[in-house]
């Protein structure tokens, strides 16, 4: 196929980031890359440079490390930032206003949103009361919970504390459970509750699955649709 099969408009083009970072890229370095060709090449010219650039202007929150931020310059093999430090849920919830964060659809067509405000409430709630159970970094944190929003709050959660999320939806089923969770021997574990449509499914399961989770751990409830 030699045409594309879309263009976007001039205006468009005009208003995207990535027309930004290439000319935040041209005012840094002193080219010219009128393209998004010649960008490309830049960036797979100067690859250091590139990702260093890449972290400044999506303004990632964490500490990059000291240069060189491409080490190993290989594939497979090459190592980016290797003495970086950032928390995946620190840089998703930065924003804290109304706008939506979460839209979820049901498969009954229930539709409901969360925005960034009430996204980073529940996630800082639930990541205080796993604090408070003992869960730190390192730990690894399960949730036996469907598809909805709950169940991205508890994954939140977790990583915000440094801990490590695993989950399974409840129709995986209790072997499917077991085999998943047996490996890695959570510290907490986060459990389908009221509402879900498949709550008796959720508590069973929870509850045959029992041998998975060490003696010890914490088990919350998420309150999921």
């Amino acid at each position: 196929m030699s045409a594309p099969l879309w263009t976007p408009p001039p205006e468009r083009v005009e208003r995207a980031r990535l027309t930004a970072f290439r000319r935040r890229i041209e005012a840094q370095t002193g080219l010219r890359l009128p393209t998004y060709t010649d960008l490309w090449q830049w960036s797979v010219q100067q690859r250091p440079a590139f990702w260093r650039a890449a972290w400044e202007f999506l303004e990632l929150v964490g500490e990059p490390g000291m240069a060189p931020f491409l080490v190993d310059d290989r594939m497979p093999g090459a190592r980016f930032f290797p003495g970086a430090s950032l928390n995946f849920a620190e840089n998703l919830l930065r924003r804290s206003d109304r706008a939506p964060a979460l839209v979820f659809v049901g498969e009954n067509g229930e539709r409901r949103e969360l925005s960034f405000a009430e996204l980073r409430g529940q996630v800082g709630a639930l990541a205080a009361w796993l604090r408070g159970a003992g869960v730190r970094a390192g730990d690894r944190v399960a949730g036996i919970v469907p598809n909805c929003p709950e169940a991205v709050v508890a994954m939140l959660a977790a990583t915000s504390l440094g801990a490590v999320w695993s989950s399974c939806s409840p129709d995986f089923g209790v072997r499917g459970v077991l085999d998943r969770f047996g490996q890695i021997a959570p510290t907490a574990a986060s459990r389908a509750s009221s509402g879900c449509r498949s709550r008796t499914r959720c508590s069973s399961c929870s509850r045959r699955a029992r041998p998975a989770f060490p003696r010890g751990s914490c088990t919350a409830p998420a309150e999921c649709c």
